[in-house]
C-alpha cells in the first residue's frame, strides 16, 4: 500500500510538471514584493489588465518604510508622486485628491495616497502584510539548472508573522527598495564590527529631531556624516533644536574637499527650495552654529567609554575626533540582493543597479532630472519574467524618482500582459533637479520641484 501511494504522488507530480511545460503557469499570479509607491503602482496596472497578483509587504502596513521619514517634506509636488493608473482606481472610491501643487510629507504620502490605494477593492484582498520574503527560486531548480527553466513557476519563500509559507508565481516584480540597507559611516564603504558595536548611538537615516527623537539629541554633541540633502535636513533640524537647547553641539563630517561643494546654487538655483536649503546651511556654517570637518574620510569609528571616536584621513594624515554622544549617518543606501541568490540577475558592478540602467543613471553624470525614460527592455533580467524596479533597480545611485518607478512598472506590466506596443512606448515628464527632499518651509518651495 505504501508503494502504491508513493507511485501515485510521483505520477501526480509528473503530470503537474507536464502542465507547467505547456504554459499553464499563466494561471498563476504575478508576485510583487514591497507595498511602497512603486509596488502598489504595479498592482494598479495589473488590476487594469485584469491580471491576478499578490503583494508581499514585510511591514504591518503599506508604505511602512516611508513612515520612518514621515516628518520630511518632499521637494516634488503631489502631481509627480501619484501614479496615473492608481489615481484612476482611487477616483472610483470616495477619495479626496490632494492639491497637486502642494508638497507632501512622507506621512502625508502614506495617509493620503498609499493607504487608500492599498484599501481599494482591486488591491486589498491580494495584499499580504507582515510577510517578509526570504528567498525566490524556480520550482525544483537551483540557479545552475537550465533545461526547461523558463517554463517553471517561481517559488517564493516567505515568513508571515512566525509562520513559514510558500507561494508560486508566474512572474516576480521586486520593488523592495533600499531604505533599510544603509551605507556605513566608513568612507571605504565597509561595515566594521566597531561601527556595529555602537549602533545604539547611531541613527541611519533622517531622525525626527524636533519631536519623536528630541530627547536623544538635546544638549548632546552630535556628528552628522554625509554631504547630501539628507545630511542637510538633519543639520537644519539640529540647528533648530540648538536654539532651544544652546549646549547642543553640531559637527558636520564630509568627504568633500570643500564644504562649499555641498551648498549647491543657493540664490541662483532654478529651484527656490533647493537654493534656500543651501543658503540656510551656508549661514549656519558661517555663523559657527555648525562645525565642519572636511575633508574627513572616516577609516573607522569606535566606542570610547560611552562616547564615539572617529578616526579619519585628512590631508594625508590620520586624525581623531572624540567625545561624540550621537552620530547621524546620511551616506546613502545599497540594495539587499540576498533574497535573489537563486535567480539569475545581471547587476552592474559599480552602481549595483540593473546592468542596462547603469550608464543612464550614473550619479557622476546624471541628476534624477536628466535620467532618460526607460522601461521593460532596460529592466529585463536574464531570469525570464523577473524584474527589479524602483529604487532597488538603481542600486546605490541616489538619482531615483517615484515618477520614474511608475513608468517602469507601467511598461513591465503591459509587457507581462501581452500588450507589447504599449510597453515599448516610454513617455515620462521629469522635473529637472537632483534633489529629493527638504524640511524647508513649504511656502518657500517651488511648485516645479522634484522627487
Amino acid at each position: 500500500m505504501e508503494q502504491m501511494e508513493i507511485k501515485t504522488i510521483c505520477c501526480q507530480a509528473e503530470e503537474k510538471l507536464k502542465k507547467n511545460n505547456k504554459g499553464e503557469n499563466k494561471q498563476l499570479p504575478i508576485a510583487i514584493i514591497g507595498a511602497g509607491p512603486v509596488g502598489l503602482a504595479a498592482a494598479a496596472h495589473l488590476a487594469r489588465y485584469g491580471q491576478s497578483f499578490i503583494i508581499f509587504e514585510s511591514g504591518s502596513q503599506v508604505g511602512e518604510n516611508i513612515l520612518t521619514w514621515g516628518h520630511v517634506r518632499l521637494f516634488s509636488p503631489w502631481r509627480y508622486n501619484i501614479d496615473k493608473m492608481a489615481s484612476k482606481l482611487l477616483k472610483k472610491q470616495d477619495w479626496k485628491e490632494p492639491d497637486l501643487n502642494e508638497l507632501p510629507t512622507g506621512k502625508g504620502l502614506v495617509d493620503q495616497y498609499l493607504k487608500p490605494l492599498g484599501n481599494s477593492p482591486e488591491i486589498k484582498n491580494s495584499l499580504y502584510v507582515n510577510t517578509k520574503v526570504l528567498s525566490i527560486s524556480r520550482k525544483n531548480m537551483d540557479k545552475m539548472k537550465t533545461a526547461n527553466r523558463e517554463k517553471q513557476p517561481f517559488v517564493i519563500y516567505a515568513k508571515k508573522n512566525s509562520e513559514f509559507k510558500q507561494f508560486e508565481a508566474r512572474a516576480v516584480i521586486d520593488a523592495t527598495g533600499t531604505w533599510r540597507n544603509p551605507n556605513p559611516a566608513n568612507s571605504n564603504g565597509i561595515w566594521l564590527k566597531e561601527e556595529e558595536e555602537i549602533k545604539n548611538q547611531v541613527f541611519y537615516g533622517i531622525p525626527d529631531i524636533l519631536k519623536k527623537n528630541k530627547r536623544r539629541y538635546l544638549n548632546k554633541r552630535v556628528a552628522v556624516i554625509g554631504g547630501g540633502h539628507s545630511a542637510i535636513n538633519s543639520l537644519l533640524e539640529l540647528a533648530k533644536l540648538k536654539e532651544e537647547y544652546p549646549t547642543t553641539e553640531i559637527v558636520w563630517v564630509l568627504r568633500k574637499g570643500r564644504v562649499e561643494e555641498a551648498y549647491g546654487g543657493e540664490e541662483l538655483d532654478a529651484l527656490e527650495a533647493r537654493g534656500e536649503l543651501g543658503s540656510h546651511i551656508h549661514k549656519l556654517v558661517d555663523s559657527g552654529v555648525v562645525r565642519v570637518l572636511t575633508p574627513f574620510r572616516i577609516q573607522y569609528v569606535k566606542g570610547d567609554n560611552g562616547k564615539i571616536e572617529l578616526v579619519g584621513e585628512t590631508e594625508g594624515c590620520l586624525k581623531t575626533f572624540s567625545d561624540i554622544d550621537e552620530m547621524i549617518v546620511n551616506t546613502g543606501n545599497r540594495p539587499d540582493l540576498s533574497i535573489l541568490r537563486e535567480v539569475r540577475i545581471s547587476i552592474d558592478t559599480a552602481t549595483e543597479s540593473a546592468k542596462a540602467l547603469a550608464p543612464l543613471i550614473d550619479p557622476n553624470i546624471h541628476s534624477c532630472g536628466t535620467v532618460r525614460p526607460h522601461g521593460e527592455k532596460e529592466l529585463r533580467q536574464p531570469e525570464k519574467d523577473f524584474y527589479i524596479v524602483g529604487a532597488k533597480s538603481y542600486g546605490r545611485a541616489p538619482t531615483f524618482l517615484m515618477a520614474t518607478g511608475y513608468e517602469q512598472v507601467r511598461s513591465i506590466v503591459a509587457y507581462l500582459s501581452g500588450d507589447y506596443e504599449t510597453s515599448e512606448k516610454i513617455e515620462l515628464e521629469l522635473p529637472e533637479t537632483g534633489v529629493c527632499s527638504t524640511n524647508v518651509k513649504e511656502e518657500s518651495c517651488s511648485s516645479n520641484s522634484c522627487c
